[in-house]
């Protein structure tokens, strides 16, 4: 499926086409998480958590049980007791007192800013592909879902909404957690304090935005012949960057660009499909046909390593298994 999302890379205006897949592959990056569509560096970071700081599944932060400035000098016996009581949460033991250093926390607030950064994205593109005018792709549908009070055609992306909101405050919430790490000596007088609004506040907000993404995206609708005559809409000029790679070994690469650029706006005013305009200029004309021309104008033939690269996801994917 080709869209014509994403077509710009300073304003939103068409530049070539891309494959549906890419868009999601991108985002993908090799996992088939919530459905291929987040990514795999986030399970990779997750790993990362485990193997630094020697994890159970069960947990994601380390127990403080050091007492005050940290060095268990109450405790009888001292490293025992501590064991002991990892060993009964199942959690990781620490190496050393980190009540003034808080990283391992601040980490995980990063992580998941991160995660949700990239469901916020989702959420941005399902959005504008969701518009009147673009229509391509659509959340999942149910009677009464999105729709609105006084105006009863609307479909509103109601979870992209939730989304990209609840994603924007877990990144605000983790910059107050960064907060914390700037605590003083052994004991600190205040700052830890904020992980304890902030970090609750973090991982409920991921988690509906998880929730929220994993709904849109197992129950994704997309809409390929829209796509198509979205792509259509051009009349061809979508693509006059091959047109103009091309003629250019025929007119030299500059006099190529100019030319195809005099007809693109010809085409916009007056309405006539590109190839149309291109075949009858005498210049062209003389190097190339007008069959050739029409497969110039094609955007299925201009999708570069689009293909490939999912294939290439797709097969890191299946090697992780």
């Amino acid at each position: 499926m080709l869209s014509k999302k994403d077509a710009s890379a300073t304003v939103r205006a068409c530049r070539e086409p891309l494959r549906m897949g890419l868009t999601v592959m991108v985002l993908g990056a090799a996992a088939l998480s919530l459905q291929a569509w987040l990514s795999n560096r986030h399970v990779w970071r997750t790993a990362g958590f485990v193997a630094a700081t020697a994890l159970t599944k069960a947990a994601i932060v380390l127990v403080l049980v050091l007492v005050v400035a940290g060095v268990l000098v109450a405790l009888r016996p001292k490293r025992t007791v501590q064991e002991a009581l990892m060993v009964e949460l199942g959690l990781g033991q620490p190496e050393i007192a980190w009540h003034t250093v808080r990283d391992r926390i601040g980490e995980v607030g990063c992580f998941l800013g991160l995660v949700t950064g990239t469901l916020g994205k989702i959420s941005m593109d399902v959005k504008l592909l969701m518009q009147t005018e673009v229509a391509e792709v659509f959340e999942p549908f149910h009677e009464g879902r999105g729709s609105s009070s006084t105006m009863p055609q609307k479909r509103n992306p109601i979870a992209s909404l939730y989304i990209h909101s609840t994603a924007a405050l877990v990144r605000q919430n983790t910059a107050a957690l960064l907060e914390a790490a700037v605590a003083d000596h052994e004991r600190s007088t205040g700052p830890w304090e904020i992980e304890w609004i902030a970090l609750p506040e973090i991982f409920l907000l991921s988690a509906g935005t998880l929730r929220q993404t994993r709904d849109v995206v197992e129950g994704l609708q997309v809409d390929a012949a829209r796509m198509r005559a979205n792509l259509d809409l051009t009349g061809g000029a979508i693509v006059s960057e091959q047109v103009m790679m091309g003629l250019g070994p025929h007119l030299g690469r500059q006099r190529a660009h100019d030319l195809v650029y005099d007809i693109c706006r010809e085409a916009a005013t007056s309405g006539k499909p590109l190839v149309d305009l291109l075949a009858a200029d005498k210049e062209i004309s003389k190097h190339v046909g007008r069959k050739e021309l029409e497969q110039m104008c094609d955007p299925a033939n201009y999708l570069g390593l689009a293909g490939e690269m999912v294939d290439r996801v797709l097969a890191i994917e299946a090697a992780s298994h």
